[in-house]
């Protein structure tokens, strides 16, 4: 997946991301119902965005608006063919690594048991709803507050949907913030479901150029 456009990121630049990512989704309604603690959500959120990244170095695309990295997207091409063993064992390897964190983090366990509840609202599981292997999904998109209103966000998803159109693939997300939702909706994604499960949270599930 080659989107010219963008800065096209490597795993050199994975603190910065993962110090991105950490600024951005601090006060995300999702992670603030799993991990409900300020304090234990700051010094928590830097480790498992680790994990995240390692596993998506392997399995996606990451690009950025620069090199300067003021945001960046995550994409998963679904329409490419994996090693499912290689990915298999990174999978468990960021899973175990993942729970390592929290139940150290958090040794009452109550952490850790809202992972599990809510691991519905971390997987994507919706999108085997839409059948489809001509698709992208993004993962992440994140700007650094103190850029954001200069058009990265724009600049990020537009690229993403001029390749998907130039080769007619299906893209979807999901966000957990309903203002995120006309954001989107401003770019031709529409809302496909809603889902609603163990926590007072919803997650807006959107698809793009689906027929």
């Amino acid at each position: 997946m080659n989107i010219s456009k963008l800065y096209h990121v490597d795993k050199k630049n994975i603190k910065a991301l993962e110090a991105l990512l950490t600024e951005c989704f601090e006060e995300d309604p999702l992670y603030k119902k799993l991990i409900p603690d300020e304090q234990r959500r700051k010094k928590l959120l830097p480790e498992l965005f680790e994990c995240d990244l390692e596993e998506l170095f392997s399995t996606c695309e990451i690009y950025a608006d620069s090199k300067a990295l003021n945001g960046m997207i995550v994409v998963c091409d679904e329409t490419r063919s994996y090693n499912k063993f290689k990915i298999f064992l990174e999978e468990m390897h960021a899973y175990f690594k993942t729970n390592h964190y929290l139940i150290k983090e958090d040794p009452s366990l109550k952490t850790f048991y809202n992972f599990i509840i809510g691991k519905d609202y971390l997987n994507s599981k919706w999108t085997e709803e839409i059948h489809k292997d001509n698709r992208l999904h993004i993962i992440y998109l994140a700007v650094r507050p103190s850029m954001q209103h200069h058009g990265i966000s724009s600049q990020l998803i537009e690229s993403v949907l001029e390749y998907a159109q130039e080769r007619k693939l299906v893209v979807s997300l999901e966000t957990h913030n309903e203002q995120n939702v006309k954001f989107y909706e401003n770019f031709g994604f529409q809302l496909f479901e809603i889902v609603e499960k163990h926590f007072n949270l919803k997650q807006y599930c959107l698809v793009y150029n689906l027929t």
